[in-house]
C-alpha cells in the first residue's frame, strides 16, 4: 500500500538517528544476506518447518510494496532506510524456514507495478528498479505487488474513515468511489490486473528458470460485523473495502494464471485475523500507528509470519492453512520483538521525530 510522504518521512527520520554512522548519499539497491537456519522459526512455529521436503532454492529474489517490505514491524533494516524494511518481513522469514543459500530483498514501501522497471524515489534516496535484482541464476522469486497501482488501496483508506459521517450506517464511501454506476476503483483493478500480468513474464524474461509466487493480499476487513474504534468506516463499506480486496486479489490470481506462474491467496487463511480480530490473532493493524507493532492498516509480525508460512507451504506441499498451534508462535514471537524494540528506544526514535516533523510544520 502506498505510504504517505510524511509518514515515511517520519519513520526515515527517526531511524537514521539509530545509526552509529553517517548515512551515505547513494541509497543501497538490495539488502543480501544469508539467512537464518530454521531454529529459531522451528521453537516459535513448531517442527514442521524443519522436516518438510521440498526444492533447494539456491538464489531467492524478493519484490514487493509495504505489505511485503513491512514498515514499523521490529526490527528496522538499518541498510534499508527509504524503504522502511524490517528485518521480520515475510521475505526474510521465507528464506530462513527454506534455507536458501542467497537472499536479496528489495521491497519496497510505495512501490507499485512500475517500479519493477524504473526508480522510486523515497525520502532517503532514489531506489533501482527492483528487477535489476533479478539474475538468470534465480531460482526463486515471490512479489506482492498491485495494490498501489491507481492509488486504489491509500484512496480507498483516505476516502472512507473521512466520508463516515455523512451516513454511519450506510456506504458512503462505496457511493463516493461509483460515477454514472461504474465503480471507478474497480475499473482501476482491471487495469491493474494487466499490469501485473506484465510483472510476472517480466521476471521470467530474466530469471527463466526462477519459481514465482505472486502473493495475495490478506484481509483488512472481517466478511461479518464492524469495529469503528479501529476501522472506522461506516458500517456498509465494510463489505465495499472487503469487495475491493476480493477483487485485487482475483487480479493477482488472474495474472498468475495467465503468466504461468504460482498464486499464493493469504486472503481465504487470513479468515479470523483480520484488523478487527483480538490482539494476538490480527494480522493487520487498524488506523493508528503502533510504533512497537505495525504501520497504520498494513500487517503485523504475524501477518508476516503468516505469508512466509503460506508461502513455505505452497512451495513444499504442505497444506496452506495456519493452525491454531503456529498463530500462538506467531504472538508469541511478535511480542518478544516488540520488547526488543522498546530496549532498542525505538518508540523514543520515532516520537522524536514526530516532534520534529510537527515543529517544521507550524513555521
Amino acid at each position: 500500500m502506498k505510504l504517505h510522504r510524511v509518514v515515511a518521512a517520519l519513520i526515515a527520520s527517526a531511524l537514521v538517528g539509530l545509526l552509529s554512522v553517517a548515512s551515505t548519499a547513494t541509497a543501497p539497491a538490495a539488502v543480501e544476506t544469508a539467512p537464518a537456519t530454521g531454529s529459531a522459526y522451528e521453537s516459535a512455529w513448531g517442527s514442521t518447518y524443519g522436516t518438510a521436503s521440498g526444492p533447494a532454492y539456491g538464489m531467492y529474489v524478493a519484490l514487493g510494496d509495504s505489505y511485503s517490505s513491512a514498515p514499523l514491524v521490529p526490527l528496522p533494516e538499518l541498510l534499508s532506510l527509504g524503504c522502511v524494511r524490517s528485518t521480520s518481513n515475510y521475505p526474510k522469514l521465507l528464506a530462513g524456514l527454506l534455507r536458501v543459500s542467497r537472499f536479496t530483498d528489495v521491497s519496497c514501501g510505495g512501490a507499485d507495478t512500475t517500479n519493477m522497471t524504473q526508480p522510486q524515489s523515497t525520502p532517503l534516496g532514489v531506489f533501482p528498479p527492483q528487477f535489476s535484482a533479478l539474475t538468470p541464476d534465480t531460482d526463486l522469486v515471490t512479489v506482492g505487488i498491485g495494490g498501489n497501482d491507481f492509488g486504489v488501496f491509500g484512496r480507498i483508506i483516505e476516502t472512507c474513515p473521512a466520508v463516515r459521517a455523512e451516513d454511519p450506517t450506510g456506504a458512503p464511501c462505496k457511493k463516493k468511489f461509483t460515477v454514472d454506476g461504474v465503480d471507478t476503483l474497480k475499473a482501476d483493478i482491471a487495469k491493474t490486473r494487466m499490469r501485473i500480468a506484465e510483472v510476472a513474464q517480466g521476471i521470467k524474461q530474466r530469471a527463466p528458470s526462477a519459481t514465482v509466487v505472486l502473493i495475495g493480499y490478506p484481509k483488512i476487513a472481517p466478511a461479518q460485523g464492524t469495529c469503528p474504534a479501529i476501522l472506522p468506516f461506516a458500517d456498509g463499506d465494510y463489505a465495499y473495502l472487503y469487495s475491493i480486496e476480493q477483487e485485487l486479489n482475483l487480479a493477482i490470481e488472474t495474472a498468475a494464471e495467465a503468466a504461468g506462474v504460482l498464486y499464493l491467496d493469504t486472503f481465504g487463511p487470513s479468515t479470523g485475523h483480520d484488523a478487527c480480530a483480538p490482539d494476538g490473532q490480527a494480522w493487520i493493524q487498524g488506523k493508528d500507528i503502533n510504533l512497537l507493532r505495525a504501520l497504520s492498516y498494513h500487517p503485523r509480525f504475524e501477518g508476516q509470519a503468516g505469508v512466509a508460512a503460506l508461502t513455505f507451504k505452497k512451495l513444499t506441499g504442505l497444506p496452506e492453512t495456519i493452525s491454531a498451534a503456529e498463530q500462538i508462535g506467531f504472538a508469541r514471537q511478535g511480542r518478544e520483538l516488540s520488547r526488543q524494540a522498546v530496549k532498542a528506544n525505538l518508540p523514543q526514535a520515532y516520537e522524536a521525530s514526530m516532534d520534529r516533523l510537527r515543529t517544521s510544520a507550524q513555521r
